[in-house]
């Protein structure tokens, strides 16, 4: 019986692939084989319009409307039309019907085994159907069917604590932004408070605020430092939301705070840094460069940009830092091929609250490193992080 039930999907779906095929054909070959009736019919429809004319002139001329004048004006004036419409009449007549024969074969033939060919050697006209059940049972690795399956199952047991952990932050990576709230803070509340659960919130919450650090997500962000006081990302955001504040002083305390607690070699060191200088301050450890990072690499300030960034006023290091980041995209977009001059060139933009320009960094960025790679990935998680629209960066 099964293989009965096969056998007939089989045949549906070949049969409806046929008349597609028959369709498109059809309206694809119709232009071509009415073009020469149409020409006629409008030839015949000009002719009929003149005779009418014709007709309703005799009218108004018996009707006294016109006068006798105005009327054989009027005739000889339609006649010329209706003799110019009927002398071409004969011409096109005898001319024989054009036909398109070259393409009616390439419609009729030629495409229909193109797209054969194309699905044969692309398709899988082997695999059988699989029905939404039986893909949640087996999703493999994609993702829209695991996040299904996921919601499937949080609906039937809303109170799975793990569930809601495990789907948040999936949410967030996929910019369901709204649905990551909702799921952290069930995660939260079935679960507990975590530096993590906490952290993912906040960030959530900003990316709601477009990048700002709101005054709830600053309370979430103080009960992550009660249970980890030594937290980098929350510490972080906590100076930055002084700096959104318009408290600089404050900010870049906060900052070098930040970046003496944190190793040499922290991923998010050059970040804090930068922050430190927008707020008037001198970097910390802004001449040392990461172990395994290029000292050369395009970007990276030298020794002498430390020592004169620690002579000048805010204003002059603003527009010293300014001049640094321009001089990195000029370097990169002569040689793109440099992954940490991208997230460098990024998150100054970030900084430096250019939001258009960081978009179009990360837009070349990705260009150069696309995203199936792990590197593009990076750059796509760094935009999220600084709150850098991702739709159409990877088009």
């Amino acid at each position: 019986m099964t293989a009965r039930f096969t056998y007939l999907g089989d045949m549906l779906f070949w049969i409806l692939v046929a008349a597609l095929t028959a369709a498109l054909a059809v309206i694809l070959l119709y232009p071509l084989l009415r073009g020469a009736k149409a020409a006629d019919n409008i030839r015949a429809g000009e002719a009929a319009v003149y005779r009418d004319q014709l007709r309703e002139l005799d009218r108004d001329l018996n009707g006294g409307l016109i006068t006798s004048e105005e009327a054989d004006y009027a005739r000889a004036e339609i006649g010329r039309r209706l003799i110019a419409v009927s002398a071409d009449e004969p011409a096109e007549t005898a001319k024989p019907a054009r036909h398109h024969r070259f393409t009616e074969a390439f419609v009729l033939l030629v495409l229909p085994v193109l797209g054969l060919c194309l699905y044969l050697t692309t398709g899988r006209p082997d695999l059988p159907s699989q029905p939404l059940e039986a893909r949640l049972e087996n999703p493999g690795n994609d993702v829209a069917v695991l996040i299904t399956k996921a919601e499937r199952h949080l609906s039937e047991k809303p109170d799975d604590g793990k569930g809601w952990d495990v789907l948040a932050p999936i949410y967030f990576r996929t910019m369901r932004v709204n649905d990551a709230q909702l799921a952290y803070r069930n995660a939260i509340r079935l679960l507990g408070p975590s530096p993590v659960r906490l952290d993912g919130l906040a960030e959530t919450l900003m990316a709601v605020s477009d990048g700002v650090v709101t005054e709830e997500a600053r309370q979430v962000l103080e009960q992550s430092l009660t249970l980890e006081p030594d937290n980098p990302r929350a510490r972080f955001y906590i100076a930055l939301s002084m700096e959104q504040a318009g408290r600089p002083d404050e900010a870049r305390q906060a900052f070098e705070a930040l970046a003496k607690q944190s190793p040499a070699d922290a991923p998010w060191l050059p970040l804090v840094n930068q922050h430190i200088a927008m707020n008037g301050g001198a970097p910390a450890g802004a001449g040392s460069v990461a172990p395994g990072a290029n000292p050369a690499a395009p970007g990276n300030p030298t020794q002498q940009d430390v020592a004169a960034a620690e002579t000048m006023n805010a204003g002059d290091r603003q527009q010293m830092i300014r001049g640094m980041v321009e001089s990195l995209d000029a370097k990169l977009s002569e040689d793109p091929n440099n992954f940490e001059g991208w997230m460098r060139l990024v998150r100054s933009y970030a900084v430096l609250n250019d939001k258009d320009r960081a978009a179009d960094a990360l837009k070349r960025g990705l260009a150069a490193f696309p995203p199936p790679g792990e590197q593009g990935r990076q750059l796509l998680a760094l935009a999220r992080e600084l709150g850098i629209a991702t739709e159409g960066a990877t088009q």
